[in-house]
């Protein structure tokens, strides 16, 4: 069962699949209609799922799951992984890697291997107030508070 992203509660459970490109406007019409599609099939158990999308950036799709009457099994989180990479095929980018870092470089936002980030911290092109996205965050609250952050007060500040 699909609902609005923003009815989700803060307690919902969260997956962010950082595109390795950004979507073009084609694409993203067709990916809206597929996670529509996918999420209104979303069961665990025989039990609809609540659940929701967003994608932000023409890059980053976000998926939100209010536990509060079902929760996500075994069988649906494969389900859901499956899902993420017949879009990998499909569009040819990477969404499941999470070895590589997003962050801001004025209004752009560059997609660089973890290696290379590294790099570019201890080359100072980067400091403690870039902004990265922390796609580690595990629920909706750390989504909207954490989420798009100055480096320093997220796990990629530890390059800094």
């Amino acid at each position: 069962m699909i609902a609005e992203f923003s009815e989700l509660p803060e307690s919902a459970r969260i997956w962010i699949y950082q595109s390795s490109r950004n979507f073009a406007e084609q694409e993203l019409k067709e990916i809206n209609d597929l996670l529509t599609r996918f999420l209104t099939q979303w069961t665990a158990h025989g039990s609809a799922l609540q659940a929701a999308y967003e994608i932000r950036y023409n890059r980053f799709i976000i998926i939100g799951l209010d536990q509060s009457n079902a929760s996500a099994s075994g069988c649906s989180i494969d389900a859901s992984v499956h899902f993420i990479q017949s879009l990998e095929k499909r569009y040819g980018v990477e969404l499941m890697d999470r070895m590589n870092v997003s962050f801001k470089q004025g209004d752009y936002i560059t997609y660089k291997s973890m290696a290379d980030f590294k790099k570019m911290a201890k080359a100072k092109s980067i400091s403690k107030n870039t902004i990265v996205f922390n796609n580690l965050v595990a629920n909706k609250q750390e989504y909207l508070e954490h989420w798009e952050v100055p480096a320093s007060e997220s796990w990629h500040g530890r390059f800094m």
